[in-house]
């Protein structure tokens, strides 16, 4: 990527800058998620800065593509041209926000975003000055900060307000600016242990305000061709040094939501009100109908159905925070010890994301039509922080996707066995068995003979007219499928759950699960229960709630 001068920021600087900071947060991100101890010493603001600026950067380039393309088709040569600088900001915004990871990934998806607001105003316009980027640093700055529900100083907040207080009173260039802003933001990082008492116990400076410092620096390069020195990250103490750390302070919110959400501005609001009174770290950033929602909770449901009340909650991430994983709420982080194992695990909605963790495994939300990418699954088990990590994809095609994830975590040092389960119910008996005192092997071993025994099903409503195993079914009719094909083609959903339950219980069983979506008929799970303890004995049945979660009712038999 081209690293030359530029005395004006434009798409080409938007893209450089986007890249440029991509690498220096790939090269920074261990170091970064080393100094993790506030608001959660859970190792991993470098790895959500990274995958943050990764989708704006992958957003910047699609509008490239999608520029060259479009001359190209006009008969034009695409070369020499480039897209304006709103449409590259808008799409750096739009891609951060969507991609946003964490309480400083989505911290930095609102500055960026703010700068967007300022730089976009004038949508004809090819390049932004030295004011322009001076407003735009300022506004970035503020909009961050309302975003907050409890600002604190010593944070990526402060920095990023040294950062616009220092630009503002620079005189010069697009470079002169950028290098002022990095010079402010340095001198902020440095004096945070100052301001934080769990920062100055640790030896650190703030790890989120470490991260904006590094893609500062990659704006100074981008302007001005050189690339400045980045601030140290350890203040004057080790960060794991023995005995020199006052006890820890633990009890605060056990799990961390995250989710986008389509929503209208008054429903947003009320929506702060209630994550506001559940937990604590809230960041709401966004606007124009999408938001992205970051929260620490002790009721991960009560989050999700906030948001369900507000909107649309899509690509939903909660994470329980484990043993290592203090909530320094004025605490100090303890070293950072990976447990032995875990457990990761792809469900379909939020009832059953809530059922998984419960149960102390990480989950990575998929709803219909949005799979998760091999990226989601190798962060999933990022987040972990275990030696050990059993990954349970729950549908036979994520199969492909899993695997690669797999793989890529095995390049890291972590141990990782594949459990191919098909569905979320095979997922739940795996899990039921799961023991983590057991040799690797040996749980591995049992928990795939705990999924392999347990058939699966699911009731559906058919979208179009399709040719099926069953013969033809038209649009709004009930299918049962049962191990993935289509068994039953029905007219009522509680009729054709029967069918395909006695189905499955005419080859044996000893255990039925059940697990609701939201728009499953009242009364169901009680009919079918009935149903089971009137036909089959000895066989149990235990129902769960999975929310959105596409089919209308998964059914188990183990």
């Amino acid at each position: 990527m081209a690293q030359v001068p530029q005395t004006f920021f434009d798409a080409l600087a938007v893209r450089t800058w986007c890249g440029l900071a991509l690498e220096a947060l790939g090269r920074a991100r261990e170091e970064i998620d080393a100094i993790n101890v506030y608001p959660v010493a859970d190792g991993d603001t470098g790895t959500n800065l990274y995958l943050t600026v990764e989708s704006a950067a992958a957003a910047v380039d699609a509008v490239f593509i999608g520029h060259e393309a479009g001359s190209i088709g006009h008969g034009a040569s695409a070369e020499g041209t480039v897209p304006a600088l709103a449409d590259a900001v808008r799409a750096m915004a739009h891609g951060a926000l969507i991609g946003a990871r964490g309480n400083s990934g989505t911290i930095l998806a609102q500055l960026l975003r703010g700068m967007a607001q300022v730089l976009a105003t004038d949508s004809d316009s090819a390049h932004a000055d030295a004011s322009g980027l001076r407003l735009a640093l300022r506004h970035a700055a503020d909009s961050a900060r309302q975003a907050v529900a409890h600002p604190v100083e010593g944070t990526v907040l402060t920095v990023a307000s040294a950062a616009a207080d220092a630009a503002i009173g620079a005189e010069g260039d697009c470079g002169t600016v950028a290098r002022a802003a990095y010079e402010g933001a340095r001198a902020a990082l440095a004096a945070t242990p100052h301001q934080l008492a769990v920062l100055e116990r640790a030896g650190v400076v703030d790890a989120g305000g470490r991260g904006l410092v590094t893609v500062l620096a990659a704006l100074v390069e981008t302007l001005t061709g050189e690339r400045p020195v980045v601030a140290a990250s350890h203040a004057r103490v080790p960060v794991d040094s023995p005995g020199e750390c006052e006890p820890v302070q633990e009890g605060g919110p056990a799990f961390e939501v995250i989710y986008l959400l389509e929503a209208e501005d008054a429903a947003v609001a009320r929506l702060r009100e209630r994550l506001d009174a559940l937990g604590d770290s809230l960041v709401v950033v966004g606007g124009d109908g999408l938001w992205n929602v970051h929260v620490h909770v002790d009721d991960a449901g009560a989050a999700v159905e906030a948001g369900v009340e507000a909107g649309r909650p899509y690509r939903i991430r909660i994470t329980h925070f484990g043993v290592g994983d203090v909530h320094t709420t004025g605490g100090e982080r303890p070293p950072r010890e990976r447990v032995q194992r875990a457990v990761v695990a792809v469900v379909p909605g939020p009832g059953l994301a809530g059922l998984y963790t419960e149960a102390g495994a990480t989950t990575v939300l998929a709803r219909p039509g949005e799979p998760p990418a091999s990226g989601e699954l190798v962060q999933a088990v990022r987040r972990a922080h275990a030696r050990e990590v059993v990954l349970l994809p729950n549908d036979a095609e994520l199969r492909h996707t899993a695997a690669a994830a797999a793989e890529q975590a095995r390049a890291e040092g972590i141990r990782v066995a594949l459990i191919p389960t098909r569905s979320a119910v095979q997922g739940i008996a795996a899990l039921a068995v799961h023991e983590p005192e057991r040799r690797f092997d040996e749980d591995v071993v049992s928990m795939t003979s705990a999924a392999g025994a347990t058939r699966y099903a699911e009731v559906a409503v058919a979208e179009r007219q399709s040719w099926t195993m069953a013969g033809i079914c038209q649009a709004g009719d009930v299918l049962g499928l049962i191990d993935g094909d289509v068994a039953v083609i029905g007219a009522d959903v509680t009729a054709t759950a029967e069918t395909v339950l006695d189905r499955m219980l005419a080859a044996g069983g000893e255990l039925v699960t059940l697990v609701l979506g939201d728009e499953a008929p009242d009364g169901i799970a009680g009919h079918l229960e009935a149903r089971v303890r009137e036909s089959y004995l000895a066989v149990d049945t235990v129902v769960y709630r999975g929310g959105r979660q596409g089919a209308l009712l998964l059914i188990g038999v183990e």
